[in-house]
């Protein structure tokens, strides 16, 4: 699995925030990494240098082996709450979608 960082010019995107958000994305993504070719990660400061509840912003798209592109949005007060939010939303995604094409497959007899 593949894990590309992206930060908008209002976010640092200094290797230890690299390295700890790749961490934090691989440990949540784990269960399903075998069907995860690429992971991208769009983070963002929507208030810029001024000071807001929630304006830090965590775009999360993977890229699922067979299927369409997943992608989901988390906004939060800290870059660490978006990221391990969207993270956790792309899990649940992830499964979610697994599981239906799992169910929707036909049972061999």
């Amino acid at each position: 699995m593949q894990i590309q960082i992206n930060t908008d010019h209002h976010i640092e995107g200094h290797e230890a925030l690299v390295a700890w958000a790749t961490g934090e994305i691989k440990t949540a993504l784990s269960r399903h990494s075998d069907h995860i070719t690429r992971v991208e990660v769009h983070l963002s400061d929507e208030n810029g240098h001024k000071s807001g509840t929630s304006d830090k912003r965590c775009v999360m798209e993977a890229r699922v082996e067979g299927r369409q592109p997943l992608a989901v949005t988390h906004h939060a007060e800290t870059l660490y709450l978006a990221v391990t939010g969207a993270a956790d939303k792309l899990t649940r995604l992830i499964a979610s979608t697994l599981g239906r094409a799992a169910r929707a497959e036909p049972s061999p007899e």
